[in-house]
């Protein structure tokens, strides 16, 4: 193979892998490191360098491993409703608040509106914030629906739409509605099955 193609290799997978080293989501940690190292081993049996190859492709195994566990592993989902004056509530929403404000441009708490409130926890752990309220009678107006870096997986979001729908209805409740104020947030939505209307609202029917 051409020296300069080989050259390009490494240069390609040491990229690869300062890119998975700056990756909050442990997920993505291990796919992009996985990439890297075997684009780092495949270098290093090229060049006759047998223990960058070696060393690589093992960590390219660790990755798999971790990967094939986090995949298998079934996640423990649960709710912690939560009162509009709750001070773990109002710390979260501080410490995580440069966060929140990429996801919702101008978001601002005000307990009065948040009716439906509650943690996501994901094996004890807390994963995320879901603040909601009632409009129109039947209607689930979401203002925030937040996940922390660790866990943005979509998992958090599908148990929230659609393991928690029957709960919604109960409620009463037909439809969830929310803003897309953010390029990721709007990609969110989508993927789990929101619509965008005329006026830029997504939703999505509960009935």
């Amino acid at each position: 193979m051409n020296a300069q193609i080989l050259e390009w290799v490494g240069y390609i997978a040491s990229v690869i892998i300062a890119i998975s080293l700056a990756l909050s989501s442990i997920v993505k940690f291990r796919w992009f490191n996985l990439v890297g190292a075997l684009g780092f081993s495949i270098y290093g049996f090229l060049i006759g360098a047998l223990p960058v190859g070696v060393l690589n492709g093992i960590i390219a195994l660790v990755d798999i491993y971790y990967l094939v566990q986090i995949y298998g592993k079934k996640d423990v989902f649960e709710t912690l409703e939560i009162r509009p004056e709750n001070y773990y509530l109002i710390r979260f929403l501080e410490y995580h608040n440069d966060e929140i404000q990429k996801f919702f441009p101008g978001f601002e708490y005000k307990p009065d509106m948040n009716t439906v409130s509650f943690f996501i926890l994901r094996n004890m752990a807390v994963a995320g914030l879901f603040l909601a309220h009632r409009e129109e009678g039947n209607v689930l107006k979401v203002g925030l629906d937040y996940v922390i870096p660790e866990y943005r997986d979509f998992k958090n979001g599908k148990y929230v739409y659609l393991r928690l729908r029957d709960r919604f209805i109960k409620a009463g409740f037909t439809k969830v509605v929310t803003e897309g104020n953010s390029i990721e947030y709007i990609k969110y939505l989508e993927k789990l099955g929101f619509k965008e209307d005329e006026n830029r609202m997504f939703s999505m029917d509960l009935v």
